[in-house]
C-alpha cells in the first residue's frame, strides 16, 4: 500500500530528531515477466537531518469493477513520532468523470472514505478531489479507467530450500492492452493454542467459573506489504506465467491448520506502472539516502494553492479482479509451550494466567494455568470469529 511504501519518503521529509532514525529497506526480485519487490528489514542510520514538515498521503483508488471504493487519508511523520500513522478525518471527497459527474465518498472514521458500488462509465476519464477540513484543496490529473483481465489461476508449491510455500499468480490478455499490473493480496490463516482454556473468573461473583467462549482456535487476516509488479511490454504476448505473489515461510506455522490467499489485480496505465516502479526502487534502495530525490514518486497529486507543496500517492481508476484460495497442506509443528503451573485459588483467581483446568493429583492439587501466548489465541492478533468464506 501507497502509506507502507513510502516510509522511507516519510523519514525523509519530515524531518529527524535528536537521535538516529531507522528505515525500512526492501529487497527486490525481478521476475522474467514482471517486478516483485519484497520486503526485508535492514537498519541504517542516515545523517541528521531537519525538516518540520508533514505532507498529504493519499492511497486508495476508484473501482470501477462494481465494488466498493476506499481512500485512505494521511500524513508522513518520522520514525520518533510513534508507530501508528496520522490518519486524517474531516476531509470531502469527489470523484469527477470528465463529463461532469461527481461521486462523493463517506467519511466513515479513521482517515477512511468510501464510495459505495456504483455504475461508472468505463470509457470516461477520472479525477480525485480532496477538500481538508482547513480548506486546503488538491486534486489530481485525469486517469482512464485500466482494464484488468481476469486472473486465471493461482497456484502454489513448496520451495525446500527457502523451507516456504511458494504462491503464484497467472493471467493473460488475449487482446494484448493490459501489459503492465499490480497485485496485492490479503492472507487469512487459522492457528491454535497448545493448551485449551476451559476455565475463567466471574469478579463480581468472585469464583472461578466455566468458560463459555472458545479461544484456543483463531483467524488471522494480514495484508500484502509489499509492491509487486509486472509488465509484458518486451513479450509478443500479454501473458503473465508463475509470478510469485507471496512466500509463507513453513516456520510461521500459518499453513498448519489452514491458510487462504485473496489474490487482487489491477491494470495499469504506463504512468500508473512508472510511478509504482519509482516508488518501489526508492524503498529498496541501498545507495545514496537522497538517491532517487523524493520528487520522483510524489504522484500525479496536486495541492491547488501551492504547486510546490509535497503529496504523496497515485490516484488510478481500475477493475479489480479478485481470487480466493485454500492451502490445507498441514506444513509446520504443533505449538508447543512449556508446562502449565499448579496455583491455589488466591493465586489462580488474582494472578494473570489463563486457567486451564482443575487439577487433581501430586504434588498438589490446584488450578493448572499458563500464559496468554500459550492459551489464548487472541494475544496473537486473531479473532474467535470463523470467517464466513472459511468453510468455502
Amino acid at each position: 500500500m501507497i502509506v507502507r511504501g513510502i516510509n522511507f519518503i516519510k523519514k525523509l521529509k519530515s524531518g529527524y530528531g535528536p537521535g538516529k532514525w531507522r528505515r525500512w529497506v526492501s529487497c527486490g526480485i525481478l521476475v522474467a515477466t514482471g517486478l516483485v519487490i519484497k520486503s526485508c528489514i535492514e537498519p541504517f542510520s542516515p545523517p541528521e537531518v531537519t525538516n518540520p514538515g508533514t505532507y498529504l498521503v493519499v492511497d486508495g483508488f476508484l473501482n470501477i469493477n462494481g465494488d466498493t471504493s476506499k481512500i485512505v487519508l494521511s500524513h508522513t511523520q518520522g520514525v520518533n513520532d510513534g508507530g501508528q500513522f496520522v490518519r486524517e478525518w474531516g476531509a470531502t471527497i469527489l470523484a469527477d468523470a470528465e463529463n461532469g459527474e461527481s461521486y462523493a465518498f463517506q467519511d466513515v472514521g479513521d482517515g477512511s472514505y468510501i464510495l459505495p458500488p456504483t455504475t461508472f462509465n468505463r470509457d470516461a476519464r477520472y479525477r480525485l478531489r480532496i477538500k481538508r477540513l482547513d480548506g486546503r484543496e488538491y486534486e489530481s490529473d485525469y486517469v482512464v479507467v485500466s482494464k484488468t483481465p481476469p486472473i486465471d489461476s493461482i497456484t502454489y508449491r513448496v520451495d525446500e530450500g527457502r523451507n516456504a510455500m511458494m504462491i503464484y499468480v497467472n493471467t493473460h490478455d488475449p487482446s494484448n492492452q493490459t501489459r503492465f499490473y499490480r497485485w496485492n493480496y490479503e492472507e487469512t490463516y487459522e492457528y491454535r493454542m497448545a493448551y485449551y482454556s476451559s476455565l475463567t473468573r466471574d469478579y463480581e461473583k468472585k469464583e472461578i467459573v466455566s468458560r463459555t467462549d472458545n479461544v484456543n482456535v483463531c483467524w488471522r487476516t494480514l495484508p500484502s506489504r509489499d509492491i509487486k509488479l509486472g509488465s509484458t511490454i518486451k513479450l509478443s504476448q500479454d501473458v503473465i506465467r508463475d509470478l510469485p505473489v507471496n512466500i509463507v515461510d513453513i516456520g510461521t506455522n500459518k499453513l498448519y491448520f489452514g491458510y487462504s490467499i485473496l489474490v487482487k489485480q489491477y491494470g495499469l496505465t504506463r504512468e500508473a506502472f512508472e510511478y509504482w516502479t519509482d516508488l518501489a526502487k526508492t524503498t529498496q534502495g541501498t545507495g545514496s539516502l537522497f538517491d532517487p530525490q523524493p520528487s520522483q514518486v510524489t504522484g500525479n497529486i496536486h495541492a491547488k494553492a501551492d504547486a510546490k507543496e509535497l503529496v504523496f500517492g497515485y490516484f488510478s481508476a481500475a477493475q479489480e479482479q479478485k481470487k480466493r484460495i485454500f492451502i490445507r497442506e498441514t506444513l509446520g509443528s504443533y505449538p508447543r509451550c512449556m508446562p502449565p503451573d499448579t496455583l491455589d485459588f488466591k493465586e489462580a483467581f488474582e494472578g494473570s494466567a489463563v486457567l486451564l483446568y482443575f487439577y487433581m493429583g501430586q504434588p498438589k492439587s490446584g488450578y493448572l494455568g499458563t500464559s496468554e501466548s500459550c492459551a489464548d489465541c487472541r494475544s496473537q492478533g486473531g479473532t474467535t470469529t470463523k470467517p464466513a468464506f472459511w468453510d468455502q
